[in-house]
């Protein structure tokens, strides 16, 4: 079946119009080694035979494993109610609210959302909505560059490296420079933002900087001077980004408390299981101040004629038709449906269960660092961490291998994720949720010990059997 709407003789006129022979002469300029070719696809099959082929390829995954992995998407228990609500018909096919009138429920929920982000950050206008943590951050620092004037920003080796690396593609477009920023090698600051660095890149009077952007907790882990790190940015007149995780807001001080101008993140964590890269949802809040800075959606509150409660489409800067060339953001997106999974599993938590879900969390990773720690993976760095850390294990990557075939997902080896910094390359960065158990954590333990000591083991399928 074809999809398009033009016939061969509107198409041949259009390329009359254009003076060219073939659509294949538009795309001359794309170097052939990156341009599509042909799809190779296998013969078609009938729908028995490819729901038999879908159900070999999904008993490949293992879903018995005990996962201590982290680095930016978690674990967490999903409330049934969460699921509950999304699969309502009235949101689970909704698109942009452009027509109010029609679209009250959408913009409640989304003003909901808005409304409880606000309280979580501490700060006053939060967005709707962004794909995902990396280019929400990345949207954050264009934000400083917009409101300075200034071209440069210096952004936290601590920041995750997706991130990092999403920041630098949104800036090689307008040609904004970022540099970033070490971390401290030893001492009990390691692991985190090099304070004395920061301040030496920062004083540089012939490269004024827009925002500086750093992570709470960092990729490692670790939590950083936050109110330390925004007093240097402040003090050279740069904004400062806080890259945060949106469970440990109801433990840690929210941005807001340290003097953060802008807030990004992974929503991720807030009602939305992990998945192979997504959908997620990308946080992004800032002070009153910078609202004419912020892309995406702002949903307000008002009354209609008749005085009652309404929901309007307040500002959408964002968008091509609105601003154009001067658009805050050209990625027209809107992750309504995660965001309305996040102030569902929210509201259904409450403080006080968004609050035991991290101290929760915070408690098992507690247990998981003692019990490593005996079984001789120390912590590679002595800072505090919430529920998050790196163990140093000799050859990480062969340990990690290995234990997979011994029902165990240890987390990911650093030297994966961090390739470039050979300070990690005998690391493992593990993490801990309220859904992790005491027997998955002993184990972990048992099966470290067990590889570090070289002593046979027992076979991967029998310990597999044993966290079913």
């Amino acid at each position: 079946m074809v999809y398009g709407p033009h016939t061969p003789d509107d198409r041949s006129r259009m390329l009359a119009a254009l003076g060219i022979g073939s659509v294949d002469e538009l795309f001359e300029v794309i170097p052939p080694a990156v341009r599509a070719g042909a799809m190779d696809l296998p013969p078609g099959l009938t729908e028995l035979e490819l729901m038999a082929r879908l159900r070999t390829l999904a008993g490949h995954n293992r879903v018995d494993l005990a996962s201590f992995l982290g680095a930016g998407v978690y674990r967490h228990h999903l409330p049934p109610v969460v699921d509950q609500v999304l699969l309502r018909s009235e949101f689970y096919t909704a698109y942009t609210p452009y027509q109010p009138e029609i679209s009250q429920g959408t913009l409640q929920t989304i003003y909901e959302y808005q409304s409880l982000l606000a309280e979580l950050t501490g700060l006053d206008v939060v967005s709707a909505s962004h794909y995902d943590g990396a280019t929400a951050t990345a949207e954050a620092a264009l934000m400083t560059c917009r409101a300075t004037r200034r071209e440069r920003v210096l952004v936290s080796r601590g920041v995750h490296p997706q991130s990092r690396q999403t920041l630098g593609t949104y800036f090689a477009g307008p040609n904004i420079a970022f540099d970033e920023v070490p971390l401290a090698t030893d001492g009990p600051d390691a692991g985190t933002t090099d304070l004395a660095a920061l301040a030496r890149l920062l004083d540089d009077p012939e490269r004024p900087i827009a925002g500086v952007v750093a992570a709470q907790p960092n990729v490692l882990g670790l939590l950083e001077s936050m109110g330390e790190i925004g007093r240097l940015a402040h003090a050279a007149g740069a904004l400062f980004v806080a890259a945060v995780e949106p469970v440990s807001l109801a433990v840690l001080a929210p941005p807001a408390a340290y003097g953060a101008d802008i807030a990004a993140g992974e929503g991720q964590p807030l009602g939305i299981p992990p998945q192979y890269g997504g959908p997620y949802l990308g946080i992004l809040a800032c002070r009153d101040s910078l609202v004419r800075q912020i892309p995406g959606r702002l949903i307000g509150m008002t009354s209609d004629v008749d005085g009652r409660r309404a929901y309007v489409m307040t500002m959408r800067a964002r968008e091509q038709d609105i601003r154009r060339e001067k658009a805050a953001s050209n990625i027209c997106t809107n992750q309504a449906l995660c965001a309305l999974a996040a102030a569902v599993y929210v509201a259904a938590l409450g403080p006080g269960g968004l609050r035991d879900v991290a101290a929760t969390g915070a408690a098992r990773a507690a247990e998981l660092a003692a019990a490593l720690a005996d079984a001789g993976a120390p912590r590679l760095h002595p800072g505090p961490y919430l529920n998050e850390f790196a163990v140093r294990v000799p050859d990480a990557i062969s340990v990690h291998r290995r234990l997979l075939h011994r029902g165990i997902l240890a987390g990911i080896p650093l030297a994966e994720l961090e390739p470039g910094d050979p300070s990690l390359a005998d690391g493992l960065l593990v993490c801990a949720t309220e859904t992790t158990t005491p027997e998955e954590i002993e184990l972990f333990a048992w099966a470290l010990r067990d590889e570090l000591s070289a002593r046979p083991g027992v076979p991967g399928a029998g310990i597999g059997e044993g966290i079913r």
